[in-house]
């Protein structure tokens, strides 16, 4: 199972070398598959592979670039927020939660100017708890704010895999290649020999290959997606159930996790980041670092695909959902960045 999936991964980008995976596989079924999809690639030249189809429907997010802004009066607004004794944290999140990332960092220059201080250090002395964790991640651009998740996942307190496997399957290569630059930049080390000196077995194997597929994939400006609709709908025809379903039942742990984050960004990234968010509040606690996590990293993106997948799948909103496992000033934030209820 675990040579067929590394073999799956390979061909999402590598379609010049299917026949290469058929000839040197010894598994009858996948060869069959890879066949298959040779086959519906020639008689369906003009069809665009799934991800495509779901690269044009993304780029819909909850958070847009505000009309007249003016950086130095936001920067005027939140200095008057944290003034004196006390701070509005309300003004804050209404100005934050209402800016693109782009107008953000626009504003840091401009608080930086006017005032002679950090923005984002200033907000980590008046805020706190997860408010400060969500406020100080809307203050990051989204390439820094992927370095450090991926930095602090390998090098904190053990390995936090959810982190590792969540940006590696939902990056694009672009991102990815990005990503990579900026973490040898950041911290001057190589991220592909972190992440292997700090995980095991089939999981590091199959991250440093999706790493390396990605990023290879990106200097041939190949599709991103995975695998095609035709060769899961093959896979279905041969086996006889989904391909998660194989997964689930001959992988288990930090492997199953990835290959199965891995399948589902193939077929749908909001939805993918739909069954995310739903899990990380599901029950007894929430996940709020992965909470915050997903709301921030999407709010620009696809966030409003996601509360759509959301709907279909769990028969609530997302706004719901946030509203019902959250509180205070971190809630009206969220629920900002949600940008409304699909009730």
């Amino acid at each position: 199972m675990y040579v067929c999936m590394y073999i799956c991964i390979h061909t999402y980008v590598f379609r010049h070398k299917l026949y290469w995976c058929i000839n040197q596989h010894k598994c009858p079924w996948l060869r069959a598959v890879l066949e298959k999809e040779i086959i519906c690639n020639r008689r369906h030249q003009n069809n665009p592979p799934l991800c495509i189809s779901s690269m044009l429907q993304a780029a819909r997010g909850t958070v847009k670039p505000s009309q007249n802004f003016n950086a130095t009066q936001d920067a005027e607004v939140l200095y008057k927020a944290m003034k004196g004794i006390g701070t509005d944290e309300d003004a804050i999140l209404q100005l934050l939660v209402a800016r693109s990332n782009a107008q953000r960092q626009q504003i840091k220059v401009a608080y930086k100017t006017q005032f002679g201080k950090d923005l984002v250090d200033t907000l980590k002395g008046e805020l706190g708890g997860k408010f400060e964790t969500l406020i100080v991640g809307l203050m990051a651009a989204p390439l820094a704010y992927d370095v450090s998740a991926l930095r602090n996942a390998i090098k904190g307190a053990g390995t936090d895999e959810k982190v590792l496997v969540e940006i590696l399957a939902s990056r694009t290569p672009q991102q990815v290649k990005e990503i990579v630059a900026a973490y040898r930049k950041e911290y001057d080390d190589d991220l592909e020999e972190d992440i292997s000196g700090d995980t095991s077995g089939h999981f590091k194997r199959l991250l440093v290959i999706l790493l390396q597929v990605k990023l290879l994939s990106s200097a041939l400006s190949l599709c991103p997606p995975l695998l095609s609709s035709r060769l899961f709908d093959a896979y279905m025809k041969l086996a006889g159930f989904e391909m998660e379903e194989s997964i689930k039942r001959e992988t288990s742990g930090g492997l199953r996790d990835l290959l199965l984050a891995v399948v589902k960004c193939a077929r749908s990234v909001p939805t993918y980041f739909a069954e995310t968010l739903y899990y990380a509040m599901k029950g007894a606690g929430t996940d709020d670092d992965t909470l915050i996590r997903v709301m921030v990293t999407r709010s620009e993106v696809d966030l409003f695909d996601v509360r759509t997948e959301f709907r279909k799948l769990f028969a609530c909103s997302l706004f719901s959902m946030i509203k019902g496992d959250t509180g205070g000033d971190y809630r009206k934030a969220l629920l900002l960045l949600c940008g409304g209820d699909d009730a």
